[in-house]
């Protein structure tokens, strides 16, 4: 033991043994006490088990702060742009919202728009393979200064083809050409253009012509076109046609080769552009039927009676870019 006397020790040696052991035992003592004391404190400071669930308490050490983002209060879109079109639409086709809407119902002609409702009864009545041979009729219809896919009397060509030349270069001869074929002559056609827009429910719009050139009693609104225009987009095969930029036939021995370019410069020009038509006429103006889609939607939008060639696009950019800040803050 450390207090333990050894044996056999003298006197004098005792002392001098019991004073080491005195002042070992003091050291001790000194660092039981510090030890003790550094504990206590530890403990104070640890918080306690149930800190911040008891009720009416809160932590006094260590607290968790929680830091809050404000939430984000929609911005309003702008106001809705002024067109220089006679009458305009615009619709959120997700949901059929209309989201601008000027003179809709406004009885107008509306030009080459008119070559959606051939493009229409052809995909219903008739087959993307079948042929279609171009008279002399057809020719005649794109010759001149009216707008032409460009094809020759006799030629044969799919109406799958024959369809690229209606919508994309808006040939007046491909519209007779398909009517022909379709109908069986183009006044049958027209009857029958006019028999699905009564189906439709199109209340506003009466056909002379499958081509849309003018003539009396040759109109449609804005609001029409527009219903019109969405049953069209719900055929896959009309929305591929209208989406396309350039569309080649090659030569075969039935027919020539055609390159065709689309009318529709929101195509090539506006992002997210996918369609659809364009219109021209003197009595009509500059009509256009677009649409163009984004992450947060697809917009379609009618225009008829704008005042130049570059201004119905500058009004259908305006309502685009308007409208899908409309839906992107709703």
């Amino acid at each position: 033991m450390i207090f333990q006397r050894p044996p056999y020790m003298a006197p004098h040696t005792y002392r001098r043994w019991r004073r080491r052991q005195l002042r070992l035992l003091a050291l001790i003592v000194i660092l039981l006490v510090v030890v003790v004391g550094l504990v206590v404190r530890g403990v104070m400071l640890l918080p306690p088990a149930n800190a911040g669930t008891a009720v009416g308490t809160t932590p006094t050490f260590f607290p968790t702060v929680i830091i809050r983002s404000p939430t984000a209060t929609p911005s309003p879109p702008p106001p809705a742009p002024t067109i220089h079109a006679a009458a305009g639409l615009l619709m959120d086709l997700d949901d059929g919202r209309l989201l601008f809407k000027a003179h809709e119902n406004d009885q107008l002609p509306m030009a080459s728009t008119t070559k959606i409702m051939t493009a229409l009864i052809a995909l219903r009545r008739g087959k993307l393979d079948q042929p279609v041979t171009i008279g002399a009729d057809a020719v005649a219809e794109g010759s001149g200064d009216n707008s032409r896919m460009g094809v020759s009397q006799g030629e044969v060509l799919s109406l799958e083809d024959m369809l690229y030349g209606l919508l994309l270069p808006s040939g007046d001869d491909a519209a007779v050409a398909i009517a022909d074929a379709i109908g069986g002559s183009v006044p049958d056609f027209v009857a029958m253009m006019n028999a699905e827009a009564k189906i439709m429910g199109l209340t506003h719009t009466h056909y002379v012509n499958p081509d849309g050139l003018d003539a009396d009693g040759h109109y449609t609104s804005a609001s029409d076109l527009l219903k019109l225009t969405r049953r069209a987009l719900a055929l896959p095969e009309f929305a591929l046609i209208v989406n396309t930029f350039e569309h080649k036939i090659p030569a075969t021995a039935q027919h020539n080769k055609h390159d065709l370019f689309t009318t529709n410069a929101l195509i090539d020009n506006y992002p997210g552009a996918d369609g659809i038509k364009t219109g021209t006429t003197p009595a009509a103006a500059y009509c256009l039927v677009f649409s163009a889609t984004h992450t947060s939607g697809q917009l379609v939008g009618v225009l008829l009676g704008d005042a130049s060639d570059n201004g119905r696009y500058v009004d259908a950019q305006a309502l685009l870019d308007w409208g899908f800040q409309v839906i992107a803050s709703s």
